[in-house]
Formats: structure tokens, C-alpha cells, sequence
């Protein structure tokens, strides 16, 4: 059975996924092939093409075409939640109430356009929609490995008009438990206040979460950003996810938060200093999305976490890492599954997982992350000799042994090897690495080569032998999913990679995912005694991680970077 899965609905972040019999074959974000942050109002075209031609498949081969937006009944209590919470944009109540359809129909109209692009035979093809947050359920659960029942969580800023997602899977069903509804959103209300501080909504949420162990929690109250509602939660929209007239605006842009929230707070944050008071209201507003989610597990999920111990978690805000640290040091939770692409694009593979077991395969758990393109050697030496930029290249006879030189000598490296990853974490296929007992690398970094803020954290890639010792703990942790403390002993042995609060969001890495990889880290073992490397995304600030050889090319001439490594080859900008 061949299951396409094409994600876009909510105008960010298209990409494909491609499942054949059950097995995850090629996943993309479109955002890398058209080099556009995020992809906005675009189609999953090109990435849709990539998983199709590398699995040597025909458009016309396919069985099904996986769609994670559906139609929401009338009957739903989804649509008259939104229009409550609404209620104040009467044109959004009529629209909800009835048209509330209108985008699945529009979606859908552009899905077969897209597929007769590919070639996707629709007299033989059946197109499947699948509910946005199911789509982040199966994209957890049904790749997490699980085999005996678990927890679902699933958060959020909303797919159709659901925000938050608990449920439980058993025997490949995945049961729903409760939705909450946009206005409430946990996610959304954590993106408001994103733009409060100065971000962009998709990105910035990094950040807020990275600023804010800079602040103190306690110096503001925010609590009254979200209200009790009996044994849920309301967003308070005098404040935040708001629409029309209740928007802030300024200088023309309207924001997710009303003027009541700067009257309250002061004026919107702006530039890249991580200041008073900015740092405390980051702070206050990480304590309270972890504080809700806390509570609303304990409500809805403590059930099922005491008798499994295992959560499935997906959806935007399972990319908060500081949530995830929280979640796992729960005494109800033994082990935790962040699904790594855990926004919207990785609902691509949620549809098709979900469609794939529907409709009878055996759905094979998530092995690893690198489901993107891959470019030999050739490739590579074609993308050098047809740059303009001035640069020196040579065929490495030991790449690992070569590139780890470079590093143990404190240079910074873009590592361009193997398969891209799929999720918005490099895993060492497009990375920039570094020595992180190397003095002053991890602001280099951020100021020359990714010239963006420099209080923000940088991450560890590590040998599965020695991250015991490091994190404290043998729990699973190959996607950079979550923060762990670091140990005394390691926090003077790897600086450049220890937050502010003495955290670390780690790469557990093992031979069999990457052995290019495992074998560079093992090289640094052996010239620095810390089988350790600094990693971040091959890209500069505001763009995609890099996906072809030209793009790391681009790059690496639009940057301070003095050596990439393409595949065998090294590429330096002098002698």
C-alpha cells in the first residue's frame, strides 16, 4: 500500500511524506527546496515530487493521498465553541456556524489540483482527510514504538478549531478523551505573547522558551492570561488570541494580543537584547504554559499515566523541550516520545501513518529522522565547479579524522552529510558543529555565522555511551526533543553547550542512525577526551536549513564560516 500524506492547511509549513507498506520512505519539508521560511500559502509541490522519485514510485502508483484538515460537523461542539469564544466578531460566528466548512473545501480543491500536478490518478487514488490534532496523535503514537497502550497529548495553536488534544492509543486505535477549542489555546496564547516579546509566531517560541531562564518567573504574574473553567482552562481574550478589532496594531501590522495586554505590561518588546522586563515576562509565561499543560494532564491523562507510563506528545508546543524536561521527571511517566517534526509539517506523516493503519498496514516505528535528499560525491563536486564563489576544494582521504582536526583546533565546521533531516532539528546531516570545550565558539557563532542573538543556546551531540554520565538519566533522546540537567563533573568540560540554567537539549546518537556521524564524535573523543559536539542548523537566521550543496554553498560564502565539509569533500575560502 503506498500513502502519501501532503500537509499546508493552516498556510505554513507544507511538506510530503510518503509510507509504503507501512514503512516511513521520504519525508520533506517544501520550505527547503523553494528556500522560504516556512513555505507560506504554498503547496507541498517539490517535496511531494522528492518522496515520490526517491522512492522510485509513479504518481499513479499511489493508493491513498493523506490530508491532515477534515470537514467538522455542524453537530460538533468544535464550531459553537469557536463561536462563543468569538463572540465579539460576529462575521466569525456566521462564517463558523454556517460555511464552517469553507476552508476543508477550499483545501481539498487545491489538494486534487496538486495531485493532478504529480499525476496522482484520481479514479484510482482515494483522497482521505484526516482531523488536524488526529493527524499529530497518529504522528506520535504510531511512531513512537509503543506496543502496549499509552497517553496522548497533543498541543497546539489549532488545526480546524481544536487546540489540545488527550487521548489514549491501544491496539493501534487511537481513542479520543477531550479537545479544547479555539480561543483556548495553549499554543496560541504562548505565540501571542511571542509577538509580545519581539518574535515572530513559528519561530520565535524558540526563543522565548531560550530567553527565558535569563528571568525570574516570580517577578510577574501572568496567571491571569488564563482563567479555570471548570475542569479545563480559558484563554482570557481581553488580553490574547484575539481577531479584528481586538488586535494590536502597529505601524500596520496587527498582532495576537490587544492593547489592554501593553497597557498592562508596557510597550512590545524590540532588537535582540534579552532585558528587564522582557526576560521576567518570558520566564512567567514558560512557568505558566508548563503549569496548564501540567494541570491539565493531571486531569485528563493521570488515568491512563498510572496504569502505562508512557506519553505520546506532538503537536507545536511538544517542541517546548523545558515542558518536556517537566513532563519526564513526572512520577506517573517513565518514558517519553516527542515526535521530532512536531509542528504542522510533521502532520504530513501523521495523516499517512493514520491512513496507513486505518486502512490495514502494520505501521513500522519512527527508526530516525533523515528522510530528506541525499547527494553523493558527484553531486557535490558538480555544485563546486558551478559556484561563482571564489574557494579551494579537495577530496578528502579520511573525512572524519580530517574535519575532527578542524574542530579540535576551534574552528567552527558546516557538516553537510547523508539524508536531510525531516523536523526543524539538524542531527548532524546540514549542521554547523563546534568544540564545545573550545573558549567563545558558541558566540562566534551566533555573531559571525548565524548573526542571530547571542544569549541563545546552542545544543549537544553526543556518544549513547558516555550520555548517561552527562544527563544523569538513560532515557531516549535522539531528536533534541528535550532538556536534561547536566552533571557537575560535565557542565566545565562542555560550556559552550550548557544553558543558563545548567540544561542541556541533547542529541543522543548512536552508530546505527548516522555512523559518519557517531564515528566524527568518536574522533573528537579520542583529540579532546569529550565525545561531544556542538550542533545547530546549517542556515542562516530567517532561513530554511540548507538542502542541496548549493544551498550550503550559499551559505557558507553568506557567512564567516571558513570550512564545510560536503560529503568527502572540504571547501575553504583561502589556502
Amino acid at each position: 500500500m503506498i500513502v502519501l500524506g501532503l500537509s499546508g492547511a493552516l498556510k505554513h509549513d507544507p511538506s510530503a511524506a510518503l509510507m509504503i507498506d507501512g514503512e516511513i520512505v521520504a519525508a520533506a519539508e517544501e520550505e527547503r527546496f523553494i528556500r522560504d521560511k516556512h513555505a507560506k500559502d504554498r503547496l507541498p509541490l517539490k517535496s511531494a515530487r522528492f518522496c515520490l522519485e526517491y522512492a522510485g514510485v509513479k504518481a499513479s502508483d499511489v493508493d491513498y493521498v493523506a490530508f491532515p484538515y477534515a470537514p467538522i460537523s455542524i453537530f460538533s461542539p468544535a464550531r459553537w465553541a469557536y463561536s462563543r469564544g468569538y463572540w465579539y466578531a460576529p462575521d466569525r460566528v456566521l462564517d463558523a456556524l454556517l460555511n464552517g466548512n469553507r476552508r476543508f473545501r477550499a483545501h481539498r480543491r487545491n489538494v486534487i489540483g496538486l495531485g493532478e500536478s504529480l499525476g496522482i490518478d484520481w479514479d484510482r487514488a482515494e483522497f482521505v482527510p484526516v482531523e488536524h490534532h488526529l493527524s499529530h496523535a497518529s504522528s506520535a503514537y504510531h511512531l513512537s514504538g509503543f506496543t502496549d497502550k499509552c497517553a496522548i497529548l497533543g498541543v497546539d495553536g489549532k488545526g480546524e478549531y481544536a487546540t489540545t488534544f488527550f487521548g489514549y492509543g491501544e491496539e493501534g486505535r487511537i481513542h479520543k478523551i477531550k479537545e479544547f477549542y479555539d480561543p483556548h489555546s495553549l499554543g496560541g496564547l504562548y505565540g501571542a505573547m511571542t509577538e509580545y516579546l519581539g518574535f515572530e509566531m513559528l519561530d520565535g517560541e524558540y526563543k522565548v522558551m531560550g530567553m527565558a531562564p535569563y528571568g525570574d518567573p516570580s517577578r510577574y504574574d501572568l496567571s491571569r492570561l488564563i482563567e479555570p473553567r471548570g475542569k479545563g482552562f480559558a484563554v482570557n481574550t481581553q488580553y490574547a488570541n484575539v481577531v479584528g478589532l481586538r488586535r494590536h496594531k502597529d505601524d500596520g501590522q496587527a498582532f495576537y494580543f490587544t492593547d489592554k495586554l501593553i497597557e498592562w505590561l508596557g510597550p512590545r518588546r524590540v532588537g535582540d537584547a534579552a532585558d528587564d522586563p522582557y526576560i521576567h515576562y518570558a520566564a512567567s509565561m514558560q512557568d505558566l504554559f508548563e503549569h496548564w499543560v501540567q494541570k491539565l494532564i493531571d486531569e485528563y491523562l493521570a488515568d491512563v499515566l498510572a496504569e502505562t507510563g508512557k506519553l505520546a506528545f506532538a503537536g507545536g508546543g511538544a517542541l517546548n523541550v523545558k515542558l518536556n524536561q517537566r513532563l519526564l521527571a513526572r512520577d506517573d511517566l517513565d518514558e517519553l516520545f516527542v515526535q521530532p517534526a512536531s509542528g504542522d509539517s510533521g502532520t504530513a506523516l501523521g495523516a499517512a501513518s493514520y491512513v496507513a493503519v486505518t486502512k490495514g498496514d502494520n505501521v513500522q516505528a519512527m527508526q530516525h529522522a533523515y528522510l530528506g535528499p541525499r547527494y553523493d560525491n558527484d553531486a557535490c563536486l558538480a555544485a563546486l565547479q558551478a559556484h561563482t564563489g571564489q574557494c579551494r576544494w579537495r577530496q578528502m582521504t579520511d573525512p572524519v579524522a580530517e574535519t575532527a582536526d578542524v574542530l579540535a583546533a576551534g574552528h567552527p565546521v558546516a557538516w553537510f552529510h547523508g539524508r536531510m533531516e525531516f523536523g526543524p532539528r539538524a542531527l548532524g546531516g546540514r549542521s554547523i558543529l563546534g568544540c564545545p570545550n573550545s573558549p567563545g565558539i558558541a558566540d562566534r557563532i551566533n555573531e559571525q555565522i548565524k548573526f542571530r542573538e547571542r544569549w541563545r543556546p546552542f545544543c549537544p551531540s553526543m556518544l549513547d555511551r558516555i550520555a548517561p554520565e552527562i544527563l544523569q538519566t538513560d532515557h531516549p533522546a535522539p531528536y533534541m526533543t528535550i532538556t536534561f540537567d547536566v552533571a557537575e563533573a560535565w557542565k566545565t568540560r562542555i560550556p559552550e553547550v550548557v544553558h543558563e540554567d545548567g540544561t542541556a537539549r541533547a542529541q543522543v546518537v548512536d552508530e546505527s542512525s548516522n555512523p559518519r556521524y557517531y564515528a566524527l564524535l568518536e574522533a573528537m573523543e579520542q583529540r579532546t577526551g569529550n565525545g561531544v559536539l556542538l550542533n545547530t542548523s546549517l542556515n542562516r537566521r530567517g532561513e530554511p536549513m540548507v538542502c542541496s550543496p548549493t544551498d550550503a554553498l550559499n551559505m557558507f560564502f553568506g557567512s564567516d564560516l571558513e570550512y564545510l565539509v560536503l560529503e568527502d569533500w572540504l571547501v575553504t575560502k583561502d589556502d
